[in-house]
């Protein structure tokens, strides 16, 4: 199957700017290659990043954050090369939660907030203080006592409490409970709701991206396999069942993944390529990814 992108988003030709620009980037380890990450993430926007594990998603927000060395392209943060000496500066506006939240696990609230107050120049005790309060959290018990859903919380407590620009998010929502990750999630939309706030966020729970997210980004064994704004690609592609020969008749370029039964064919296909009689049901974020990488 071929791979097929769009590196330069669609539809961005009215945005003052861009958080995030990845041009080529590429990493490189001795059992896993990152190659040729270009993308964009418009200010103001939500990108959702969904890939299987070990499919690049932590290397890339690494890069972008300049924690390991990139191999080639070049990557833009707010504005400044990351490899620059201009970007420390830049960190201050950057908000990150990681999929391991790490904090010494000996400390609690209360002295993880005195530090983090002394290292950034806008951190907020009230935004701090309310946070905890909103997220149910004890300010006296040591770290490694907490949930995992309880680390993630404090995590986003943490990242939200020093006024960022941009979060970095990796595997946010996936140990909250269903009414912790509603809340968080109406965090995100209404964080955006400012247009000098952007969210990239990687997760394996699909629906909330397909709730949030404004673009998505297919990950796979470290490419990018698609790029492009959520609500397009929703009316883009389809789902078409049907029997073997019928697909056989149709366009080649229409049909971009299939799934074959006992009963007969289930389709990835592209709506436009098709007969305009063809009955084509809508088609999930969570489906259209499963589709286009086992056909990859």
């Amino acid at each position: 199957m071929t791979v097929w992108k769009d590196p330069v988003l669609s539809g961005t030709d009215t945005v003052a700017g861009f958080a995030i620009e990845a041009d080529g980037l590429a990493k490189h380890y001795k059992n896993f290659t990152l190659q040729d990450i270009r993308f964009r993430l418009p200010t103001g926007c939500i990108m959702g990043v969904i890939g299987e594990n070990g499919a690049g998603k932590t290397t890339t927000m690494k890069l972008l954050l300049n924690a390991v060395q990139r191999d080639g392209g070049c990557v833009r943060v707010l504005g400044k090369d990351t490899a620059s000496s201009d970007f420390h500066a830049v960190k201050e506006k950057i908000g990150v939660v990681m999929d391991t939240v790490g904090f010494p696990e000996l400390m609690n609230a209360k002295e993880v907030r005195r530090i983090l107050k002394n290292t950034y120049d806008e951190w907020d005790d009230d935004a701090f203080w309310g946070y905890l309060e909103r997220f149910s959290l004890p300010d006296n018990k040591r770290f490694r006592s907490f949930s995992r859903g309880m680390k993630t919380k404090f995590g986003l407590a943490c990242a939200l409490s020093h006024h960022p620009s941009l979060l970095l998010l990796d595997e946010v929502t996936s140990g909250l409970d269903p009414v912790a990750r509603e809340d968080v999630l109406s965090i995100f939309t209404d964080f955006t709701r400012d247009e000098s706030h952007s969210i990239l966020i990687s997760s394996h729970m699909v629906g909330d991206l397909e709730r949030i997210c404004d673009y998505i980004t297919f990950f796979h064994k470290g490419q990018i396999l698609l790029c492009e704004e959520k609500d397009r690609l929703l009316e883009e592609y389809g789902l078409l069942r049907c029997a073997r020969e019928e697909l056989s008749s149709l366009d080649p370029e229409a049909v971009r993944g299939r799934r074959e039964t006992g009963y007969g064919v289930t389709a990835l296909v592209l709506r436009a390529k098709l007969p305009q009689d063809l009955p084509v049901s809508p088609v999930s974020l969570e489906e259209l990814f499963v589709y286009t990488v086992k056909n990859y």
